[in-house]
């Protein structure tokens, strides 16, 4: 059935392809591409196009937004609906601003017995509720890479988790999937790090211990591996993998065994936790 929208879309890709050479600068810059297929390569220049066309980068003064890093966020961005329906997933903010540095983001804490506790907490991202996608560019230009860091991925996760309001772990799932599935794989894995922690706050736990912050923190952050490090979350957290494979329609880490089997650079020792990040 003929749609405008559709039609709209097509016509916008027609006149506004990207250069090859400066896709092929993306595809370097961006290891945790590799693997991807022809097919899905070009449908990820395609949705990247739209997000750019859809959405506004805002950059402070500090920070120059050329061609290829706009399209570094995008790839970035659109990497985790790569093989999702076409739902508008980020319906949720029009605006990304990127500063020059991590910034100060005021904090606000009422405890169980009412007290309310302020403090300044510096970040290198921030999702708004109903608001823009803030983030400090060096954590992007740290980004895109098989170590278990993605700020692009984390802080977008994070309006995934707002769709049907406050950030809590649980953006909305597929009619294939079910929540109890899905809470018993998070609460367990997150209760499992949480008691890590407290037991032996000096051990090195399996995956960055901010995931342990709260809920929401621990989808953004096990979304950050699943996409950058699939084989620290599956050795860690099988089922919590599992849950997130069901829910991005992907396995990154099928694609990092297979580069592994076929390109030497790839047979290393799998990531470890990364330094916490931020909201």
């Amino acid at each position: 059935m003929w749609s405008l929208t559709e039609w709209r879309k097509r016509r916008f890709l027609e006149r506004n392809a990207i250069d090859p050479a400066l896709w092929q600068r993306i595809k370097d810059r961006l290891p945790i591409l590799d693997g991807l297929s022809d097919h899905e390569l070009t449908r990820l220049q395609e949705q990247s196009l739209l997000f750019l066309r859809d959405k506004t980068i805002s950059a402070l003064p500090g920070v120059n937004l050329d061609d290829e890093a706009l399209l570094i966020i995008a790839a970035q961005a659109q990497l985790p609906l790569l093989n999702l329906p076409d739902l508008n997933w980020y319906a949720g903010f029009h605006e990304m601003v990127i500063y020059p540095d991590d910034f100060v983001s005021p904090q606000k804490y009422r405890d169980d017995a009412g007290i309310e506790h302020s403090w300044d907490d510096e970040r290198s991202g921030e999702a708004w509720q109903q608001g823009p996608v803030i983030m400090a560019w060096p954590g992007i230009q740290q980004s895109g890479d098989w170590d278990g860091f993605n700020l692009v991925i984390h802080e977008l996760s994070h309006k995934l988790d707002m769709l049907e309001g406050s950030a809590n772990g649980l953006p909305p799932l597929h009619s294939d999937m079910r929540i109890q599935s899905w809470a018993n794989a998070m609460q367990t894995a997150y209760d499992a790090l949480e008691a890590q922690i407290e037991t032996d706050p000096d051990a090195e736990p399996p995956i960055d211990p901010y995931a342990a912050e709260d809920p929401a923190e621990f989808f953004a952050v096990t979304s950050e591996y699943f996409f950058t490090a699939p084989d620290v979350l599956h050795h860690a957290y099988p089922e919590v993998y599992a849950q997130l494979q069901q829910f991005y329609r992907q396995d990154p880490l099928a694609r990092l065994r297979c580069l592994q089997q076929g390109h030497p650079a790839y047979a290393q020792e799998p990531a470890t936790a990364d330094d916490g990040l931020g909201s």
